[in-house]
């Protein structure tokens, strides 16, 4: 299984759990990772995910952050709930919006947020078109996301300093003060390209200030993308037929020199092309019995009629 979730505005995916385990009296680490099921969680990471071998460590540090915060919170020895806004950048189609999604699911488990949910959305969800729009606007998302996680897709787009008239300044203070004073009940994770998150930073430092966690997500590697490939294609009960995967990765190499590639959405797209070729090459042999093996096999030439292999740029 390869799990890829896109970014829908207002996006909202529902808790894992309904209510998470009790674990004040846990006084060792096994104590709380037997009742949270965490350490399945992170192993769902590892099998499901391909690559991404450092963002699942940083991911694993943080997870044993937070269960050692919770023995340190049962014995006694802290109070205040630690800082858990984060900042996940890098190109599209690297796992972001996945990664939040288990996050919260960690979170939840380990009892940090009430539900567990993930509220995805973007700066239309936030920001108004008119005077008196846009507080009510982001007051609505953070009231949908409290007691889980607010996933900001392309967060830089909130600041826009060269247009007056603008009012995602306003929803960003709306969310500075909710990060800082109710931080217990919703944690804010951040995503967009590492160069366009660094300026947007630069330029708000409050928000810089409240976050603890950056995480950056490399692109994926030929064969990791071709390992992508034969997940998503398996989910969907297909495979590569005789020299279709190698066919495929000479595809790789050239949609990898283009512009506006998003790794494993584009490995997604081009698979979905090639399902629609095949369609018509199997819809044209109207008398023939087709067979499963025929119906799950994407073949050589289903990937070679890409416009990759005849024209210069095309996708």
């Amino acid at each position: 299984m390869y799990n890829l979730s896109g970014t829908a505005a207002g996006a909202t995916h529902p808790s894992p759990q309904a209510d998470p385990p009790d674990l004040s009296k846990a006084r060792t680490v096994a104590e709380i990772l037997a009742p949270s099921q965490v350490e399945q969680v992170l192993a769902e990471l590892d099998r499901d995910l391909v690559g991404l071998l450092p963002v699942k460590a940083r991911i694993r540090d943080i997870a044993a952050l937070l269960v050692i915060d919770k023995l340190r919170t049962n014995c006694g020895l802290q109070a205040q709930v630690p800082s858990l806004h984060m900042c996940f950048t890098g190109n599209p189609g690297t796992g972001k919006t996945t990664l939040a999604m288990r996050m919260a699911e960690i979170l939840h488990r380990l009892g940090y947020v009430r539900k567990g949910h993930l509220v995805a959305v973007t700066r239309d969800d936030l920001v108004g078109q008119y005077i008196g729009h846009t507080a009510p606007k982001t007051k609505e998302v953070l009231k949908k996301a409290m007691g889980g996680v607010l996933f900001i897709d392309e967060a830089y787009y909130l600041y826009r300093p060269e247009n007056e008239r603008d009012y995602g300044q306003e929803a960003i203070e709306i969310l500075l003060q909710v990060m800082e004073n109710q931080r217990d009940d919703l944690v804010v994770i951040l995503a967009g390209y590492k160069d366009r998150m660094d300026t947007f930073f630069q330029s708000n430092p409050g928000m810089s200030s409240r976050i603890a966690h950056h995480l950056d997500f490399p692109d994926y590697g030929v064969d990791e993308l071709l390992l992508i490939a034969d997940r998503m294609l398996a989910d969907q009960h297909y495979r590569f037929g005789e020299g279709a995967r190698e066919v495929f990765n000479a595809y790789l190499q050239r949609r990898l020199e283009q512009p506006r590639f998003a790794n494993a959405r584009s490995i997604r797209n081009a698979l979905e092309r090639a399902r629609l070729r095949q369609a018509s090459r199997l819809f044209a042999q109207r008398e023939r019995v087709l067979t499963a093996g025929d119906l799950s096999t994407l073949e050589a030439a289903d990937f070679s009629a890409s416009r990759v292999f005849q024209q210069p740029g095309a996708v």
